[in-house]
């Protein structure tokens, strides 16, 4: 078995790749935007530890990840997560786009994005707080345009065209920053495991333009 990212084969996926994909994005969005809750890491304590798709690229870091959501707790992840990207004042990570393309928060990469979002015929949910551009909010994009039933918007071409704008040219950057804290522990192997597959997902798309 291969060490190097091992593209899934997005023209020819069955639905059960797909879902495994859009699974994926879901339950990044979800650790992202917080700390998990206790009901999750329940769900942990069972979860098999084979890496969610094939290829031993993934295998690791995702095994890392299945360990540190059992060797936590939700008052543990808790304090992690608000240390790491809340806190008082300036946050030790930065979880937008913005920040990490251009250096300052709500600035031209979010413009972009609302505009790419209005042309895919969705808005931001004004009950939450964060803008556009949090980690959570693009997976969760990600997530609707795999799985969602518009086939006019979802479908693999919206796919490569938001992923290579929106999520591909930042994430690793953040992840990169989350590695550097440390108290970073169950987020450094979320980064690990984020990092991974969005290679995973690079290479994807680099084989679909070819």
């Amino acid at each position: 078995m291969s060490d190097k990212p091992t593209a899934m084969s997005f023209a020819s996926a069955d639905d059960s790749e797909e879902l495994a994909r859009a699974e994926l994005y879901g339950l990044l969005s979800r650790l992202w935007l917080a700390a998990p809750d206790e009901a999750l890491l329940a769900q942990f304590r069972v979860a098999v530890t084979q890496a969610p798709q094939e290829g031993a690229f993934l295998e690791a870091p995702w095994q890392a990840l299945v360990a540190a959501m059992r060797a936590t707790t939700a008052e543990a992840a808790a304090r992690e997560y608000d240390g790491l990207f809340l806190g008082v004042g300036k946050p030790e990570v930065f979880l937008y786009g913005s920040y990490y393309l251009s250096g300052f928060l709500n600035e031209k990469p979010l413009a972009a994005l609302r505009h790419d979002l209005a042309a895919l015929g969705l808005a931001r949910d004004e009950t939450r707080g964060e803008t556009e551009d949090h980690i959570a909010g693009v997976f969760e994009v990600m997530r609707y345009l795999i799985a969602g039933d518009d086939a006019a918007v979802c479908n693999l071409e919206q796919q490569r065209r938001f992923f290579r704008g929106h999520l591909q040219p930042w994430i690793e950057k953040l992840c990169d920053a989350v590695d550097t804290q440390p108290r970073a522990q169950l987020y450094r192997a979320l980064a690990d495991f984020t990092r991974a597959f969005v290679q995973v997902e690079t290479q994807g798309f680099d084989l679909l333009e070819q």
